[in-house]
């Protein structure tokens, strides 16, 4: 079938009308799809970059002959502020993707999403990773499809010329040690122990998963050990500095990829496109996967993640077909379609686990399999209205923590200082 995207339509109406345009709405002579089909209207991002989408869609057309599913392309960047725009004129589009759970939250609340409790007990509540972060007050307007999380990607090859095998069930001060070892230096070439990437997450939102800590909560001394950590690696030349990564906008994936950096903590979304670029050719490195490092050797692993979800829009023309495609999508079979192509789904079973390690090329071994089943994946950012303020604040104060400007605990106290001030209101 050759699908058509509704990118155009949705960015012109959404443009044109402002607020009161409803982009992707389609009229009565729309209502129908190809060869009199029903047409469900799905809202996306950067359809031909997410690989994810085209394989749901088809393999859902392919097992329900009378549904067209038509995507309504939103550019990656600017998805949130565009849906939100299409929610408030009115938008009809039947199934709306939820990017993060921040946005979500208002969506919901603003009660421009339909409850589906039906289809989160069909699929099976304990079944879902991540569908905690959907739950108001006892009520579901979205299902979580997929779970990503933070693991520890690391190179084989790098790691057994150093004599060790592989990182497994790290401790924090383990991994430091580690790091500072797969180090070296030949021929003014420096190849990393680890590469830590800009992000704040990479020391907040661990130590919050790590320490029981609130990101919200304007109460920050749960950073102090992790910006330490990532700080004495940088010291050490175990880790490109934070200023050169960012002010040359270094890409984790050819930190990687071209074998710079002997280990990275990254989220599991990364996988599909390593798998990707060994089927390109464009890189060899023999690769594995470990639990995210952790601050005790008590066997537990705690890492944190974002779900994606499906909501089915307050205003959509077909609600019924839309919850069956959001039921069969963030079911078994769906995450079956999904795994074939190295995407965590939400849903977690033998069956499912068993389809995802067969994709070709993706390490196989015990440590790999170990590392998909942590046994705590807090959310990335809490749900609150509030987040998007603190975020903002936290980002500012990470990044002059670790250019060196402010010292750890000074940059601590300051973070704590505008959260309180600025968005709690204390």
């Amino acid at each position: 079938m050759k699908r058509t995207t509704l990118a155009a339509l949705a960015l012109a109406v959404t443009a044109g009308l402002g607020l009161t345009g409803c982009a992707g709405a389609a009229g009565p002579a729309e209502e129908q799809g190809q060869e009199g089909k029903t047409r469900l209207t799905v809202s996306v991002w950067n359809y031909e970059g997410t690989p994810e989408f085209k394989a749901l869609f088809d393999s859902y057309e392919a097992a329900n002959p009378a549904i067209d599913i038509e995507p309504v392309d939103i550019l990656a960047d600017d998805y949130p502020q565009k849906v939100t725009t299409m929610l408030a004129g009115g938008d009809t589009t039947d199934v709306l993707t939820m990017k993060n759970v921040i946005d979500y939250a208002r969506y919901a609340n603003n009660g421009q999403l339909q409850e589906i409790n039906g289809v989160v007990d069909t699929v099976g509540k304990d079944s879902l990773a991540g569908l905690d972060a959907f739950n108001i007050d006892g009520k579901y307007f979205a299902a979580p499809y997929r779970q990503d999380f933070w693991l520890l990607y690391y190179n084989k090859e790098l790691l057994k010329a150093a004599g060790v095998d592989n990182p497994a069930h790290l401790t924090w001060d383990e991994y430091s040690a580690l790091a500072k070892k797969l180090t070296t230096n030949a021929d003014g070439k420096t190849t990393y122990g680890t590469y830590h990437h800009i992000w704040r997450s990479v020391v907040q939102a661990i130590a919050a998963a790590q320490n029981d800590g609130d990101q919200n909560g304007g109460d920050y001394g749960f950073f102090e050990d992790q910006y330490n950590t990532a700080l004495d690696l940088q010291k050490s030349g175990a880790t490109l500095d934070f200023g050169t990564a960012k002010s040359q906008k270094t890409s984790y994936r050819t930190m990687f990829e071209t074998g710079q950096a002997a280990m990275m903590p990254m989220g599991t979304w990364y996988i599909a496109g390593f798998l990707q670029a060994k089927k390109d050719g464009k890189t060899n490195v023999d690769w594995g996967l470990a639990p995210l490092p952790q601050k005790s050797d008590d066997g537990k692993v705690t890492t944190f993640g974002s779900p994606t979800a499906f909501a089915v829009n307050k205003n959509a023309q077909h609600s019924d077909e839309a919850k069956k495609f959001i039921e069969w999508a963030a079911g078994e079979e769906g995450a079956k379609v999904i795994s074939k192509i190295g995407v965590v789904p939400a849903l977690q079973n033998d069956a499912v686990t068993d389809a995802y390690f067969q994709l070709e090329g993706l390490p196989s071994d015990e440590l790999s399999k170990k590392a998909f089943t942590p046994d705590k994946t807090a959310l990335e950012m809490p749900v609150s209205d509030k987040s998007g303020a603190v975020d903002k604040i936290l980002n500012q104060e990470h990044d002059l923590i670790m250019v060196g400007e402010r010292p750890v605990a000074d940059g601590i106290a300051e973070m704590g200082k505008r959260v309180t001030g600025e968005v709690l209101g204390k």
